[in-house]
This record gives C-alpha cells, structure tokens and sequence, in this order.
C-alpha cells in the first residue's frame, strides 16, 4: 500500500516536471520569435566607406561651412601649434652647402623661424614635475635620463638621437620642441594623439629645465608670455631619480 502510494506521487512528480520543462520550451521560443533586430541589421554605412547617395561620394559627412565644435575653436595658435601668427611649420632642414643629417641620420634642423620662444602657459614646478613623469614614460627611453640621447633602447642598438645639450638645441626655441612633439622628425612619430597639448608644453618644459642642469653657467631661461617671471631653477639632477623609467613608449 506504501509502496503504490510512493509510485503514483513518483509519477505526479514527473508529470509536472515534464510539463514545466514543456512550458519553459515554450515561452522560450515566443520570445524568441518576439525579439527583432531592425536595429542591428538596419541599412547604415560604416566610417570612411563609399557612398552613392550623396554627391561627394562620402559616407562620413563634413561639417557645415563655418562651424566649430565646440571647445576646439582653438584661437591660441601659440598654445596650440607652437608658432607664432605668420609661423609656418618651421622644420627645415639644414640650407644647401651644410649636413641636413648627422652621423645616425638625424636630421638637424637650424632654420627655427616662426617658432615661439617663450612659453605659453606659466612655468611652474607643477607643470615641470608633471614634465619630468610625462618625459619618463614617453621620452626617456630614446632621449635618456638628463636629454643626452642614451635612452635604454638606444643602448640597445636603436639610432641615437640628438643631445638636447648641444648648442644647436639649446638656443632652439621652446616652439621647436612642442612642434617635433606634436608632428614627429625624423625616426620620431608624432605624438598628437598619445599627449594632450598642456602635457607637452610641460614636456617641453622639462627639457629645458635638463639642459640648464647640464649647463647652469648658460644664459638659458624659461620665460613665459604671460608672465613677467623667469624661473631658471632646473630640478636636482640625481642619478638614482633620473635613470627610473616608469613607463616606456616608442618613437
């Protein structure tokens, strides 16, 4: 009698685990037969792929004549680009009758015209400091702890690239840095999309702080446009801070 008892509710058990297995098949597959993708696989083009409706044959399309986005209107072209109002892109190379590279193919560039000479931005010890962390991830590995070009991949076997501490680049203007920065020379890639613009005055501004270290009897300063101040002060060049290398990047 217990034993018939236990089999018809072993049965009932089945029975209703059937039928909820049964019911779950089924609501999963109206929900499947619910659910529509017109979004996913709607017509639309892609970036920078060909189009037929529209008459210059692009998919992206241009701004309207005359305007900006907003925030990138830019007007500070001594901030932004590192020259001056008429300043042209002031890396030539060396005139004809004189080496336009050096012994590893680096180019030596002597024609600065239209390149700022004074900062931008104020100096400070933030933006040197914030200089110095910005220049050991991104610079040090080819330009070396104090400029010199001894970076460790240099010591590595990749071309040595040029001393800022020769007179050639220490009587370059700061627009000189901040523009090589930004567009590249030589075997450098430009860095334009990898540092913002304020993160490369304070590179540049690091730089010029390691050449007065390297040469503090020189008459270098580190003069602003918008200030009357000079700070000559370059950070303590210390050995055991200056060969750390937090972060490398490559050129």
């Amino acid at each position: 009698m217990l034993m018939n008892k236990f089999k018809v509710q072993n049965s009932k058990f089945k029975v209703g685990k059937s039928t909820a297995c049964c019911l779950l098949l089924t609501a999963y597959c109206l929900l499947a037969i619910g659910c529509r993708y017109d979004m996913q696989d709607q017509p639309r083009y892609k970036a920078h792929k060909q189009s037929d409706f529209f008459k210059d044959g692009k998919a992206m399309r241009e701004l309207s004549p005359g305007t900006v986005p907003r925030g990138y209107l830019r007007e500070d072209k001594a901030f932004y680009t590192g020259k001056s109002e008429g300043g042209q892109n002031a890396t030539t190379p060396a005139p004809a009758g004189t080496p336009a590279t050096d012994a590893s193919g680096n180019t030596m560039v002597t024609d600065f015209s239209g390149l700022i000479s004074d900062f931008p931005v104020p100096v400070t010890k933030e933006l040197i400091d914030r200089g110095e962390q910005r220049y050991k991830v991104f610079c040090i590995v080819c330009h070396g702890p104090v400029g010199n070009g001894d970076g460790m991949i240099v010591r590595r076997g990749f071309s040595k690239p040029p001393t800022y501490n020769d007179d050639r680049l220490r009587n370059a203007p700061v627009g000189h840095f901040f523009n090589v920065i930004t567009v590249g020379q030589g075997k450098m890639n430009g860095y334009a999309s990898q540092i913002p613009v304020a993160d490369r005055w304070a590179i540049v501004a690091y730089i010029r702080a390691l050449q007065i270290s390297q040469n503090p009897n020189g008459n270098m300063q580190m003069t602003s446009a918008n200030t009357t101040t000079t700070n000559t002060a370059p950070p303590t060049n210390n050995t055991n801070t200056a060969t750390t290398n937090t972060a490398g990047g490559a050129r």
